[in-house]
């Protein structure tokens, strides 16, 4: 297996181009820019999914920060983040139960 190299998006989106108009030939196309097999295949996937923004570098930024590059991620951000409100009020709601259950528990013993 080839050892990856640091490329520029410039570089990953020329790549992808060469890659899809030799027909994508993922393994002539990872041997001439010295590159994986696989990174070539991601890329060129990823680019006919999203088209250029799929190219970007996001490692190490969180995801929150981020501005979606599709409809579909800024969909999957939205029920992340309603799912945590969901779990934060539930958590709140279990809380006041257990609550209640105690001051019940506390005047019946009085």
């Amino acid at each position: 297996m080839k050892q990856s190299r640091d490329t520029t998006e410039e570089e990953r989106i020329e790549i992808v181009k060469d890659c899809l108009a030799s027909g994508k030939n993922y393994g002539e196309m990872a041997l001439k820019y010295q590159v994986s097999y696989q990174q070539v295949r991601t890329w060129t996937l990823r680019y006919e999914e999203m088209g250029e923004a799929g190219l970007e570098d996001r490692r190490g930024k969180r995801k929150k920060d981020q501005t979606p590059r599709t409809e579909l991620e800024a969909a999957q951000i939205e029920i992340e983040r309603l799912k945590h409100q969901l779990y934060l009020a539930e958590l709140e709601r279990d809380l006041l139960k257990k609550l209640d259950e105690i001051e019940r528990r506390d005047a019946s013993h009085k």
